[in-house]
């Protein structure tokens, strides 16, 4: 056995990475040797001489390759939450290495005779519904990366698998990039008029560690939103949207533009070669949704709903920004900031009011405690554990029983080495190895506001829901309660996952919750209830812009994964074309949204991201169970744990929703509870 460190299993507690003893020239060696392993634990299974059956061919499978699997997590986390230039020169090599490998099982003729052999004849009977499943899952996973095809076919689509590998990673090297490549550096205090002593803190704080005076602002959320917000110079902020959203359409060498049509058109060519119309046909079959027309109505049913609300909700925002001096037409970098000030004057409130209730780690403490009040689970911090970088923190979490249930990793700010957004992810996903119930390390990575001057990070209530979202995809992790790793926590269909982290945000505007939450940092005093009144009163303002403005990202993704054939035209044209139904502003020229629209070009929801909405129906009809209930029901809470969150991918989404809500989904719910219910 390789004495590489990544090569053998963490003599550690839990088993967790010791990140301290992996050196960055320890990733490319191991993973070398790791194919090599994995590659003789399938050639194992080829070469048994035994007659094919559940055991020695579809478990065996699973199983393979789990410490390579351990090795890929490990990196490719980092080389998104805590990257450099050699780490990314790494996954340039490592990820169509991997690439070949997956192809060598998939394209497997010998493997897959056995798998379908095993599918053929295995009497369902005698297997757990979870086993049934794997073996279903595991015949159409062959069928599905190219395990019919033949000869040239064959070829071209290992050639396409490798080059799409390649092509995603740049799309993301590229990206962040361009978020790190500007900064807006001020010295002159004249322009800082309307932005809150919190953020100058935080910008002047940026500034003296790049030992510069003044005050530099940058494309990270936590710097980004406030000023649009917040500047009252009109000049300052169409520059910093203009470099925001032109990101990945410079003309440079970090271009976007050319790796979009060569992911589209290679994207179609694989589906074609499949036997799909597009991506996105191929794509659907596995989400609940199922075919193309079923998302394009959906989304042209939510739009229907709620193009009249958002046309208003920007005619408001245009008429109070010319009443208080407003010269032509609302652009878009005049929106965030006079929508603000009409929120403020409106509910006499905005984040700068809240921001003090909102103490990181006070919120941090009040999410625990809602996990605790309703799953009877707790947190228990563990400095000794190992992590990537030193503002990282991690937990043992333990179940009611005060049985061991997860590590639970927390990264909250944004760097430089960080892509921007936030996630959960896992360094190891839940499973069972014989009698053993193997718990895993869940991990969420935000980029929320930093602590600045004297002051420690005090969150929008908008990072309050972002840590609930992601929290709630955490609990999904954690709760996983299945035999095999493939099924496990939040390996489920795409436009299902968002139901476990979307649910939580509704305690967000929960006044019991709220009071937990909401404690001033200086004063410890409770948030009052006249502005938790105020939060609940807002909840629903501008609501019909945010549905169009998300609708608009759900449609873009339809219309480049909806291509039936290659693509070589005007990226921007064929962008603006596919969000012109969602228009409620002037075109602004060299802008640009799909090259930056990380999600389907470098991450997993290509001809998914209409999954959000789609998964906002399905949590707005959940809650009701809970309001139903009482918000903190220990009951309805732990059905929601049995039926959904424990259950991973072992069985169809729409069977297991139905087991705890006991009817389908409707749509009522959401635009009832979003205002938008004519």
């Amino acid at each position: 056995m390789s004495n590489n460190i990544l090569c053998q299993p963490f003599d550690t507690l839990y088993q967790t990475p010791p990140f301290e003893q992996i050196n960055v020239e320890s990733y490319l060696p191991a993973f070398n040797d790791l194919i090599v392993r994995a590659k003789e634990e399938i050639n194992a299974i080829v070469n048994n001489p035994s007659a094919p059956d559940f055991n020695n061919t579809i478990e065996s499978l699973e199983k393979s390759g789990s410490q390579l699997g351990i090795a890929s997590h490990i990196f490719f986390n980092l080389n998104h939450a805590e990257t450099n230039e050699q780490i990314q020169a790494i996954a340039r090599e490592v990820s169509p290495l991997l690439t070949e490998y997956s192809n060598d099982i998939w394209l497997n003729d010998a493997l897959f005779s056995k798998v379908k052999t095993v599918y053929e004849k295995q009497d369902r009977a005698v297997l757990s519904p979870e086993q049934v499943r794997l073996l279903e899952e595991t015949y159409k996973g062959f069928v599905r990366k190219g395990a019919l095809l033949e000869g040239d076919k064959r070829k071209r689509y290992r050639e396409i698998t490798t080059s799409l590998a390649k092509l995603t990673l740049q799309f993301g090297e590229n990206l962040l990039a361009e978020t790190n490549a500007y900064q807006l550096h001020i010295t002159n205090q004249d322009e800082l008029k309307g932005l809150p002593d919190g953020v100058l803190e935080a910008a002047e704080a940026l500034a003296k560690s790049q030992d510069k005076d003044g005050w530099i602002f940058t494309l990270q959320f936590p710097s980004y939103v406030p000023f649009m917000k917040y500047s009252a110079n009109r000049a300052l902020r169409k520059e910093m949207y203009m470099a925001y959203s032109m990101r990945g359409n410079n003309g440079n060498d970090h271009d976007n533009k050319d790796l979009i049509k060569q992911i589209v058109s290679l994207r179609v060519e694989k589906a074609r070669l499949l036997g799909h119309d597009s991506h996105a046909h191929f794509v659907l079959e596995e989400h609940m949704a199922l075919h193309p027309d079923k998302v394009n109505s959906f989304l042209n049913e939510l739009l229907e709903a709620s193009m009249d609300a958002a046309r208003q909700d920007v005619k408001d925002v245009e008429e109070y920004a010319q009443k208080k001096g407003l010269e032509g037409a609302l652009q878009r970098w005049d929106y965030p900031y006079y929508s603000e000030q009409l929120k403020a004057e409106k509910y006499g409130l905005d984040d700068e009011a809240t921001r003090p209730y909102f103490q990181l780690e006070k919120v941090e403490k009040g999410i625990f405690n809602l996990a605790t009040q309703l799953y009877g689970i707790t947190f228990k911090e563990n400095k000794t554990i190992s992590v990537y970088h030193e503002e990282v923190k991690t937990y043992e979490v333990f179940d009611a029983d005060g049985s061991f249930l997860s590590v639970f990793y927390v990264d909250y700010h944004p760097r430089a080495s960080k892509q921007g957004g936030a996630w959960m992810t896992s360094f190891r996903d839940q499973h069972r190895r014989g009698e053993e119930d193997v718990r895993p390390h869940i991990s969420i990575v935000c980029n929320f506001t930093r602590p600045g001057g004297q002051n420690p990070s005090l969150l929008t209530f908008t990072e309050v829901q972002t840590f609930l979202h992601e929290f709630g995809h955490a609990l999904h992790g954690m709760f996983s309660k299945v035999t095999y790793e493939s099924q496990a926590g939040t390996n489920v269909y795409r436009d299902f996952v968002e139901l476990p982290s979307q649910i939580m945000e509704n305690w967000g505007t929960q006044k019991e919750w709220l009071k937990d939450v909401g404690l001033h940092y200086k004063t410890g005093e409770v948030i009052p209830e006249a502005l938790i009144q105020k939060i609940i009163d807002s909840e629903n303002y501008q609501s019909g812009y945010a549905m169009v403005r998300q609708l608009s990202f759900g449609m873009n993704d339809m219309a480049w994964h909806s291509l039936q054939e290659a693509f070589d035209g005007d990226v921007i044209a064929f962008e603006k074309a596919s969000m012109l139904a969602t228009e409620l502003f002037p075109e602004v020229e060299g802008t640009a949204f799909s090259t930056g629209f990380a999600h389907i070009f470098d991450g997993g929801y290509a001809a998914g991201y209409y999954g959000y909405k789609w998964a906002e129906v399905l949590d707005a009809d959940a809650f009701e169970a809970f309001k139903e209930n009482g918000i903190f029901d220990k009951a309805t809470a732990q059905q929601f744990r049995t039926e959904i969150l424990e259950k991973g991918g072992t069985a169809h989404p729409m069977e297991l929703y139905k087991k705890f809500r006991g009817h389908e989904p409707s749509i009522e719910p959401l635009l009832k509870r979003s205002g938008l219910l004519k």
